[in-house]
């Protein structure tokens, strides 16, 4: 088996649909959210305060500052899903076209990258999550089987001097690698 997807234990009798291309010529696979989830706006009172405190150069407090810095948080929608590929690919995660035109939703980093080895790890079994921040007005309702994102199988290439003998083995789940 070279690259594919399979469901995690968790979500084996939800019913879920593995990714899929739309088109022929789709590079993308289609992730659904595994669940219902309110993504919140960004645009709440606190986050309001804290940028009207800044634009008029009052002080804000650290406690100001805390309580906006919560709001314009991204969100983790989980999918049920996790991806097997070769060891010198990654799948990349990426805002689906209609995302931030649409529906207001954005993957905040940009892109995601899940390495080879997130697959079937211990702390989550390699389940896919794909961040996501809601910069439209009122909170976005995401219901179970709503596209989120796209992912894209990709190869990758290393240096000459690459030592795999000092790396790491993965034991976590999201972000793990960076510890």
């Amino acid at each position: 088996m070279k690259r594919g997807f399979n469901i995690v234990s968790k979500y084996q009798n939800s019913k879920l649909n593995l990714p899929k291309r739309a088109t022929n010529a789709s590079a993308g696979y289609d992730f659904e959210s595994a669940e219902d989830f309110v993504l919140p706006s960004i645009w709440k009172k606190d986050f309001l305060n804290g940028l009207w405190l800044l634009k008029h150069q009052d002080n804000l407090s650290d406690e100001d500052l805390e309580k906006a810095q919560k709001i314009i948080k991204p969100y983790l929608i989980p999918t049920g899903i996790k991806a097997y590929m070769q060891d010198d690919e990654f799948l990349m995660i990426a805002n689906r076209s209609s995302g931030p035109l649409k529906r207001n939703m954005v993957v905040p980093n940009g892109i995601g990258v899940i390495d080879s080895d997130y697959y079937d790890n211990d702390k989550n079994e390699g389940e896919i999550f794909i961040q996501l921040m809601n910069f439209g007005l009122l909170d976005r309702k995401i219901k179970k089987g709503d596209k989120i994102g796209q992912g894209i199988f990709m190869p990758y290439l290393k240096t000459d001097n690459d030592d795999e003998t000092d790396k790491m083995k993965r034991t976590g789940g999201f972000g793990s690698s960076g510890q």
